[in-house]
């Protein structure tokens, strides 16, 4: 038989196929179709049966086909989401979502069906509810890489609970658009998660329910696959600046996994919060997109160069150190310069000094100490000390890694390093800072408040700020806050990794131009910085004045609060040491005046007590660090001035300078060098 007939065999019923051929036979004494005692046949309808069973299957098939076609491809996780757009949703104004569950939408299927309490769901995953809120986001231009999005997630309610005030604090500020992830197994409604946890509109944060289908039953690894599948659709829609998770043992293990996992994948920011530092941390609510982006980026070490004869004041700074708080970061690389004589109550403690504290986690038992003996027993000359002192350090990424310093005679309070990181990030990072280009001027963070000027003649006041009253009859009174000051400090100051490595070649270049000058130019070779200070500060404050960069001192209730220098044990750097060698204050037959100068000095070289308290309440402007245009700015000798006066300052200094000490002559300003970036050629002529 042909396949024609084959497939006519299969489509017509027998009894067709019968009906047809009878047609077509003769039949004997004439008579008709039927026969005298025919009756038709019941046959079994066994062929309708079979196409209706073939229909059935093509079907259903066909439905499950349809109904998988968003899980398959070879790498499921990576595959862009690809959610339909809300008929109702207007493109053309960017508007906030929507936080009401839709009245249409099915069944809640986070629901655990009867009768399995077993957790052996697996496979594909479907968010139901993700796409809509994820759409309704256009105007916060989630699709642009740079954005003012941030993102807290959680898969556990208690970390929902941790992390929603934050949130909340966060969305108050009005800096970013704070978004809110909820990844569980939990069924609860979205609008009952807010009331619990008393957010309403006011926090201004925007809900996302990224929860899978039937959630309650699944495997934790299909669980760890909907957080990673969850975080990558929303990355395409959002681009998340940085995403807060809860770093506590509180939060679920396939939540941290995945998040980790996308981290690695996309390289995002990922800030994981430890258990109880809400209040420690509260001040981050307050920076915006741009530097949170940074947080895991920059990193911050410290340099102590102890003197001859700072025992008591070298241990009671490490011990300041091993109580602070490392909450906001990692802990900091510690390096200690020490001399060649060396105490034995400072080797003693050094043989149990244990960095990083005990109390800060460390799981893989790295020691981030490292302890520098002098070979030379010789006592080292200026040069020879600024150096060897910028030799301790060099950043390994300019624009991330920075360099506190610290002197042996000060003390810091346990909120130290948050002050930093909170600053360093506001006036380093943050978007207004970089858009005016203030961060360029921005040579360190000082953790005091010096009492004295550069020179040592004169006591240092403070510039401070006229606060407005509610009332028009009650008189403006003053504030501290902090302020720009051109002159540098070496007692307790963060300087910029980027600022160092300029300091560095600034140094190099000015030892040579010693070496080939003859006589030494008196721009390299004057004193202005006092002898109580070291060396390299000279060759600092010389940088900071011929760029016109400054240093950001914080204010008066502030420094209570950051650190304290002691000055009752104080030592004259080594370099001076010959110089001023056991020179007592006061003679025996001192005249009345020289009393009354020595009465001043010590008046005005009386040390701030520190009186720890929370940061935020430290800082003024409710714990909001104003912006660089607001802060009173001061010349290197305490004088009063301001951005312009500044400019005209710096340029005249730097013309004197290369004219003087750089050996590049009265040369017109179209023939000057072009400043380039970590670099002071321009400062300089000398050739090879």
């Amino acid at each position: 038989m042909s396949a024609w007939g084959k497939m006519r065999g299969f489509f017509l019923s027998e009894e067709e196929l019968g009906k047809k051929d009878d047609d077509h036979k003769p039949f004997k004494n004439g008579t008709g179709l039927r026969q005298p005692n025919w009756h038709p046949a019941r046959v079994p309808p066994r062929r309708s049966l079979k196409r209706i069973a073939i229909a059935l299957v093509v079907a259903v098939a066909i439905y499950l086909f349809i109904k998988n076609i968003p899980d398959l491809g070879p790498n499921a996780q990576m595959r862009r989401p690809s959610y339909t757009y809300l008929d109702d949703l207007d493109a053309a104004t960017p508007k906030r979502p929507s936080y009401e569950r839709p009245k249409s939408s099915p069944a809640k299927p986070h629901a655990r069906p009867p009768n399995t309490p077993e957790r052996n769901l697996n496979g594909p995953v479907k968010f139901l509810e993700l796409a809509q809120t994820l759409h309704a986001i256009g105007g916060t231009k989630g699709t642009m890489a740079i954005n003012r999005n941030v993102l807290f997630a959680t898969s556990s309610l208690k970390s929902a609970a941790t992390l929603l005030p934050i949130a909340c604090q966060m969305g108050l500020e009005l800096q970013n658009y704070v978004h809110f992830a909820l990844m569980s197994r939990s069924d609860i409604d979205i609008r009952d998660l807010r009331k619990l946890n008393g957010i309403d509109d006011s926090c201004h944060i925007i809900f996302h329910d990224a929860r899978t289908e039937y959630a309650q039953i699944s495997t934790d690894d299909r669980m760890e696959n909907a957080v990673f599948r969850a975080l990558h659709h929303i990355f395409y829609y959002m681009h998340p600046q940085a995403i807060f998770v809860d770093g506590s043992n509180d939060e679920e293990p396939f939540f941290r996994r995945a998040a980790q996992q996308h981290t690695n994948v996309k390289k995002n920011t990922l800030i994981e919060l430890p258990r109880g530092s809400g209040k420690r941390l509260e001040w981050l609510t307050k920076l915006d997109s741009q530097a949170l982006r940074m947080w895991n980026k920059v990193h911050i070490d410290i340099l102590i160069h102890a003197v001859p004869g700072t025992s008591g004041s070298l241990i009671r700074l490490l011990r300041s150190l091993g109580a602070a708080d490392y909450t906001s970061g990692s802990v900091p690389h510690l390096t200690i310069e020490l001399p060649h004589d060396i105490d034995y109550s400072t080797k003693h403690f050094l043989e149990t000094f244990a960095w990083p504290p005990a109390h800060v986690p460390n799981p893989t038992n790295a020691r981030h100490l490292s302890l520098r003996h002098r070979i030379p027993h010789k006592r080292m000359n200026e040069e020879e000390s600024s150096a060897r002192f910028l030799e301790s350090f060099w950043p390994a990424q300019a624009e991330l890694s920075h360099i506190l310093v610290l002197s042996p005679q000060a003390e810091l309070s346990p909120d130290f390093l948050h002050y930093l990181k909170y600053s360093l990030l506001e006036y380093k990072y943050s978007a207004i800072s970089t858009h005016q280009h203030w961060d360029r001027r921005l040579f360190g963070i000082s953790l005091e408040q010096p009492l004295q000027l550069l020179d040592g003649k004169g006591s240092f006041s403070p510039p401070s700020i006229l606060q407005n009253s509610q009332s028009s009859d009650v008189p403006q009174n003053e504030v501290s806050t902090s302020f720009l000051w051109q002159a540098p400090t070496s007692n307790a100051v963060l300087f910029l990794g980027d600022k160092w490595v300029e300091l560095h070649d600034f140094v190099s270049r000015s030892l040579e131009a010693k070496q080939k000058s003859d006589p030494v130019p008196a721009l390299l070779s004057e004193k202005v910085v006092s002898m109580q200070h070291p060396s390299w500060l000279e060759y600092a404050l010389r940088l900071a004045r011929a760029r016109g960069y400054w240093i950001l001192y914080p204010g008066v209730d502030t420094a209570r609060n950051l650190a304290t220098v002691h000055r009752e044990l104080k030592h004259i750097p080594e370099e001076y040491a010959t110089k001023e060698n056991s020179k007592p204050l006061l003679a025996d037959d001192a005249t009345e005046e020289e009393i009354e100068n020595v009465r001043q000095k010590i008046r005005a070289g009386s040390e701030i007590t520190l009186a720890p308290i929370s940061l935020l309440d430290s800082l003024p402007n409710q714990g909001s660090l104003r912006p660089f245009g607001d802060l009173p700015i001061l010349a290197w000798d305490g004088q009063k001035t301001d951005f312009e006066e500044l400019n005209s300052l710096s340029a005249r200094y730097s013309a004197e300078f290369r004219e003087k000490a750089g050996n590049c002559g009265a040369e017109p300003a179209e023939k000057l060098k072009e400043k380039e970036r970590l670099s002071t050629q321009d400062l300089f002529c000398y050739t090879e």
